[in-house]
């Protein structure tokens, strides 16, 4: 017979893939079946390519046999939606437009159920700083972030402002002795701090999880770098909170903003590196690489992006627990939230996946903390639980200006004079996290009155960030 009449199209239509296979079995047709006719070969290349492992040992056979079993492990490219699925935008003439293009592609996936963009939004990787996604039995490593659990954590304290401006120099001196910032920094020594979450079982789910504790122990307890912050700052209510307990009036309060180090980096490199070779995504989507929850390789990721929320949780705890009592406080109310994360949470009555990445999570009646920038007010809020919203709100105002531009375009005696006017102590920081970089944050509230009614709200007075203004590890 004639062996031009088996053609690739032929064999897709049995089953190959357009791959390396595909032209082996081409060749082996025209070099060892050509006396065989048309049905007889594609009825045993079927077969090959059905049970591959049959044909190992056939001297003619075996090597194709053993592409197939290879090609197999690749998985095909997954195919996004041709259009995004609508999601709700808050203050969209504040975002920019490569935030809302990453967040409609995000929306593609097949996976995606329902989205939801902040107003502090901005370019991120994957899905945008400010994004919520909620997907279906999915779990995006990058949609979570770099930084997971990154968190805010507030300490009201029984102090008077008045206090805290007559001793000034004692604050700034605890401040700087109970803190420790900077890329790859953390404590050693005597001066390492201990936590339970050290002794967490899922520090041992495989290797590379284990071996990221000593590093995790070393870091406990300290900020990192970029925007984040321990700071001194006065909170005001203008009416008594019934369910905190505290009275109308003006107290010291300490709000830190960091999350789980090299830890969490670690888990969120070596995940996404893992999605990326499970979840084929067209180019302009492989960031936003997904495992599915029914695997063991989703299950695990699972299980460490939750030790790094409990991580970042106890890197507070021991910033708090230390500051207060170098200065004597009694604490009076303890608020905390986090972002960086994914939830399991029932949503138009299924249960979906919910990554807030940069997004604060804003159920009725949650309370949250979102910060302006170093000379600007952050706010104590509760949540309404707005459905469009997928029960979210900003996790602060957001970037306006790139690292890059705000160092070339602010100068330090620019900036200096903004932090006077202010009345703002700084302790580090680069021009990178100058206060004119990010949005104005009371631009950022009036877009999301729907989301959240403000508690009280807190004013910076004492910054403590990163001496070289150095991005997280």
């Amino acid at each position: 017979m004639n062996t031009n009449t088996i053609t690739g199209n032929d064999l897709i239509v049995s089953g190959f893939k357009e791959n390396a296979a595909l032209g082996m079995a081409l060749k082996i047709v025209v070099n060892h079946f050509s006396e065989m006719e048309k049905p007889e070969i594609l009825a045993l290349l079927n077969k090959v390519k059905q049970n591959p492992e049959d044909y190992l040992e056939d001297k003619v056979l075996a090597g194709l046999a053993e592409m197939i079993i290879e090609s197999e492990k690749i998985p095909d490219e997954i195919v996004l939606k041709e259009h995004p699925e609508p999601y709700s935008i808050y203050g969209k003439e504040q975002i920019e437009e490569g935030a809302l293009r990453q967040m409609s592609v995000a929306m593609k996936l097949p996976v995606s159920v329902a989205g939801a963009l902040m107003p502090d939004a901005h370019h991120g990787y994957g899905l945008p700083i400010g994004g919520v996604l909620a997907t279906r039995n999915a779990i995006i490593p990058y949609g979570v972030g770099v930084d997971i659990g990154c968190r805010m954590a507030l300490s009201i304290y029984d102090i008077p402002e008045s206090h805290f401006v007559e001793n000034k120099d004692q604050y700034r001196r605890e401040l700087i002795a109970n803190t420790n910032f900077g890329a790859g920094n953390g404590f050693r020594g005597q001066y390492k701090a201990d936590h339970e979450v050290l002794s967490s079982g899922t520090f041992q789910i495989n290797p590379f999880i284990a071996r990221l504790k000593d590093r995790a122990w070393v870091q406990l307890g300290s900020s990192g770098g970029g925007n984040h912050f321990v700071e001194f700052g006065l909170i005001e209510f203008k009416e008594k909170d019934e369910v905190l307990g505290i009275e109308k009036g003006k107290y010291l309060a300490l709000l830190t903003h960091s999350g789980s180090r090299g830890l969490g980096a670690m888990i969120a490199g070596y995940y996404t590196k893992l999605a990326k070779m499970l979840c084929k995504l067209p180019k302009e989507a492989v960031n936003l690489a997904y495992l599915d929850m029914n695997t063991a390789e989703g299950q695990e990721y699972w299980l460490a992006m939750n030790l790094a929320g409990e991580y970042a949780s106890a890197c507070h705890e021991v910033i708090h627990q230390k500051i207060a009592a170098s200065i004597g406080a009694d604490v009076i109310a303890k608020v905390e939230n986090h972002h960086n994360f994914a939830w399991k949470e029932t949503w138009n009555g299924e249960e979906v996946m919910v990554h807030r990445k940069g997004a604060t999570p804003a159920g009725k009646g949650v309370l949250g903390i979102i910060p302006g920038s170093m000379t600007a007010p952050g706010f104590l809020v509760r949540g309404k639980g707005e459905f469009q919203s997928i029960n979210s709100a900003s996790h602060g105002a957001g970037r306006q200006m790139s690292r890059t531009r705000a160092v070339n375009s602010i100068t330090k005696a620019e900036m200096n004079k903004v932090l006077q006017d202010h009345g703002v102590m700084l302790i580090g920081a680069g021009r990178d996290e100058a206060p004119m970089a990010y949005k104005d944050i009371h631009a950022v509230m009036a877009s999301q009155t729907d989301l959240v009614d403000v508690v009280a709200e807190f004013t910076p007075k004492m910054v403590r960030m990163a001496d070289d203004g150095s991005r997280e590890d």
